[in-house]
């Protein structure tokens, strides 16, 4: 896997972090404290620079507000969600939309892509619109373009995002019921053209039954290599 230094951790579920070799931290979709998959240790971070949010449901929203009190960190999201966080206090917020190319930390050019999902806000005033579901292309300066394809089916446009950004590693939902399961998945990955694919949001609970095995044996033949991350322990 072509990570050139950048040091890759799967936290659960859907949750990423990103260590630059700069030192730079960068989280995509960070729910840990209430996520039965992160690693206790991991529910609190020591640094974060940057939170790429992909959309507003609470599993993938997740510690955004506590880590914007703890850390400051730019927080990039599509507009409605950035309207939102600002709402709620949350400084250093940048809103973006499909298509929009921000430069954040550690010089990472972070750009909104479709996918195809829902995206509502739950409150305690009940589920708020958030614009709509997206995924991110996070291109690493002299190193990786990872693709962050949030929550969504397959979809034909997959093709377009391999041919604009050549991402070398795809971080692709598997559990399905929710998501694409993992044979739409490998489709997924065989689109993009990505050299290997990391499986997430599978398995934090049991109707997220899709497994990195079943991906595996949809991948055979095509080159593609699959990641097994396990919780916590970083990919370099």
């Amino acid at each position: 896997m072509k990570l050139r230094g950048v040091e890759l951790t799967w936290l659960g579920h859907a949750a990423i972090r990103l260590r630059l070799t700069d030192g730079t931290v960068l989280l995509i979709d960070p729910w840990l404290s209430g996520n039965p998959a992160c690693p206790e240790a991991e529910h609190t971070q020591e640094r974060v620079d940057a939170v790429y949010l992909t959309h507003g449901h609470f599993d993938h929203m997740g510690d955004t507000l506590e880590l914007a009190a703890a850390h400051s960190p730019q927080v990039f999201a599509i507009h409605e969600i950035a309207v939102f966080l600002e709402g709620a206090g949350v400084e250093n917020v940048v809103g973006s939309n499909k298509g929009g190319t921000v430069i954040g930390p550690g010089g990472v050019a972070g750009t909104l892509v479709d996918a195809v999902h829902s995206s509502g806000l739950s409150t305690d005033d009940g589920i708020l619109p958030g614009g709509e579901a997206a995924g991110w292309v996070l291109a690493v300066p002299e190193g990786p373009t990872i693709y962050h394809a949030g929550d969504t089916t397959v979809f034909g446009d997959m093709n377009l995002i391999g041919e604009l950004w050549s991402p070398d590693i795809a971080l692709l939902p598997i559990g399905g019921h929710f998501t694409m399961g993992p044979n739409h998945a490998a489709r997924a990955a065989r689109m993009l053209g990505a050299s290997a694919v990391v499986p997430i949001h599978y398995g934090t609970f049991p109707i997220l039954a899709g497994t990195p095995a079943e991906l595996a044996a949809a991948l055979d033949g095509s080159g593609i290599k699959m990641i097994e991350a396990t919780a916590g322990v970083p990919l370099r």
